[in-house]
């Protein structure tokens, strides 16, 4: 048998870009990556909570679907190009069908004469057997699977490796165990490979993007996307191709750390990673250095996305202008529920105050009353629902208008997650030639347990303070974790950092945020990053597809957050972000 060929010609650094960081990102990123500069591995992933749902729908149409289309598109234009190239290809679009969708890419191959040597990883789906897990009986139920069924995929010399739901980090992890030779047993090396795929999972959110300090940015028209240089350690840098848009700084890197993390351990099906021992350098323009990074085994489960449709969904939005804002929002709510013929299941009203008194527009004089309902028959939320809404518009408030006109209701999602002991869940790499290699749980797993709250630097120094927006000193970012949501906060000085671990505590978000008021908030002390974390539960009900909030997936809560005053020490408010303002 021959040897495989190597993944990277450089024995000690493997350099992994990626190309997507969501379904719908930039289609011409493929292509980008491919011709920007030297890579070895091109990642791409294209799943989320979300997406599974959409995919599960798709498959429901048509069992041949359930992948994502988008990467079989951009492989048409680009297969032949990263062969040229030697870059390997590792993603997750396979979704729901990756053996569907490695079958495609053959018959593309077939189609453009070129020869490629295509894998694939499956065994995480596990919805036919739902019931027999005690994970009920939903739309689509998919273990998070790690990295070794890809490391075997390489190893059998894969051009191209697409995979079910695999952690988004794992993406990055197979290339760098397989090309390195890491053992199971590699924690450190492991753990550091994950930190580095989760900050290039996202794309852009590593180069500038959804940045809170955007204005340091020269040119976010159009950011490159990012690269993993990982080193044999685990150590790695971040980096972008030259000439390509955006930035990669300390602050850009830490924005995408803290995303959608909920605790000091990360935990994944290979390693748990301690987030509480990243160190984070600069190492030159546009390159970010990560050491540091602690592993410690596996927990014993795998998670598991559960997505099922909860019902239907309707909504109308009243336009209310001008004066008695409050009364007339008052008279559209008693009119439409009088005229109900049957109650939905859910009714929520909310009233949006985006109206100014003594407005120079009509519409900086307006405010939106909103009525979401919710109901298992479609008939109760739709045209019988949203019907009654227009039929009032010459018999309710003065200056009556809507936002659409009456519609049909939609089905909604509902997530959540469940837990399997790994070995009963399968994972499989099936092999360019046909071949299926069974991969084996890790053998070394330890439960998860929280990590003690660090000692807190001293306070900063006695002086005066000013009524400022959080903004002022502190960047943000934030995201959905099923039906909790995560703000990351976190500054650039010690004397700052002084302030903020001691100022930001969950009470103080809660009075800040009053939504969260009555929520349970866990909060993470991560001081090498000078950064908190706080994770907001049930804050998007049952999920992103729920739609509980009009910022359905929480990506705004951490700027809400930073436009809330607090009092600020004048010694710690840092001038620069004061002019971002």
């Amino acid at each position: 048998m021959t040897e495989p060929r190597p993944l990277a010609a450089d024995t000690e650094v493997i350099r992994i870009g990626n190309c997507s960081g969501f379904y719908g990102d930039r289609f011409s990123a493929m292509r980008e990556m491919l011709t920007g500069g030297d890579l070895d591995v091109l990642t791409g992933d294209y799943l989320a909570e979300l997406t599974m749902l959409i995919l599960g729908r798709d498959k429901l149409k048509d069992p041949d679907r359930g992948y994502a289309k988008t990467f079989l598109r951009q492989m048409r234009a680009c297969l032949a190009l990263a062969l040229e190239r030697r870059v390997r290809i590792v993603v997750n679009a396979g979704g729901l069908n990756p053996a569907g969708l490695a079958q495609r890419l053959r018959e593309l191959a077939t189609e453009l004469g070129v020869e490629a040597e295509i894998a694939h990883v499956e065994g995480d789906d596990l919805t036919a057997r739902a019931g027999e897990l005690g994970l009920g009986q939903p739309l689509t139920a998919n273990a998070y699977l790690g990295a070794w069924g890809i490391v075997e995929c390489l190893g059998a010399d894969a051009d191209v490796v697409v995979t079910g739901r695999v952690t988004d980090a794992s993406l990055a992890v197979g290339p760098a165990a397989a090309h390195f030779g890491w053992s199971r047993e590699d924690h450190d090396r492991l753990a550091g490979a994950v930190v580095a795929g989760h900050v290039i999972e996202c794309g852009a959110q590593a180069t500038g993007g959804n940045y809170s300090f955007f204005g340091e940015i020269d040119d976010l028209v159009h950011p490159g996307f990012p690269i993993a240089e990982i080193r044999r350690d685990g150590t790695a840098v971040i980096t972008k191709h030259a000439g390509t848009g955006g930035a990669v700084t300390v602050d850009t890197v830490t924005a995408q750390l803290v995303y959608e993390i909920q605790g000091a351990r990360y935990a994944g099906p290979d390693v748990t990673a301690r987030l509480d021992t990243i160190e984070l350098d600069q190492d030159g323009a546009d390159r970010v250095r990560i050491s540091g990074t602690r592993g410690e085994p596996p927990p014993p489960t795998l998670k598991v996305g559960l997505n099922a449709v909860g019902g239907h969904r309707n909504e109308m939005s009243f336009v209310l202008t001008g004066l008695d804002i409050e009364a007339k929002a008052a008279l559209a709510r008693e009119q439409l529920e009088a005229h109900l013929t049957r109650r939905p299941a859910e009714l929520t009203w909310s009233l949006v105050r985006l109206d100014q008194p003594d407005a120079a527009s009509q519409e900086q004089a307006s405010a939106i009353l909103r009525c979401v309902v919710r109901d298992s028959d479609p008939d109760v939320v739709g045209r019988a629902f949203s019907g009654i809404a227009v039929e009032l518009a010459l018999a309710s408030y003065p200056g009556f208008s809507l936002t659409s006109v009456p519609g049909n209701a939609s089905p909604y999602g509902e997530f959540s997650s469940g837990y399997v002991d790994v070995d009963r869940v399968p994972h499989i790499a099936v092999l360019p030639d046909g071949g299926r290699a069974d991969i084996a749980p890790s053998a070394r797993t330890q439960q998860l347990r929280e990590v003690p709250e660090p000692d807190l630097p001293a306070p900063p120094v006695d002086g005066p303070s000013r009524r400022e927006p959080l903004g002022a000193v502190a960047a943000a970012r934030s995201g959905d974790k099923g039906g909790d949501a995560n703000i990351g906060v976190w500054v650039r000085t010690d004397e700052q950092w002084r302030w903020l671990v001691r100022a930001l505590t969950a009470d103080r978000v809660r009075e800040m945020l009053p939504e969260t008021a009555e929520m349970p908030i866990t909060r993470t002390v991560l001081p090498n990053l000078r950064a908190v974390n706080f994770v907001v539960e049930s804050v998007l009900g049952r999920g992103a597809a729920y739609r509980a909030r009009f910022d359905p997936q929480a990506k705004g809560l951490g700027e809400w957050l930073r436009s809330r005053l607090i009092d600020v020490p004048e010694t710690v408010v840092d001038t620069t972000c004061e002019e971002l303002r």
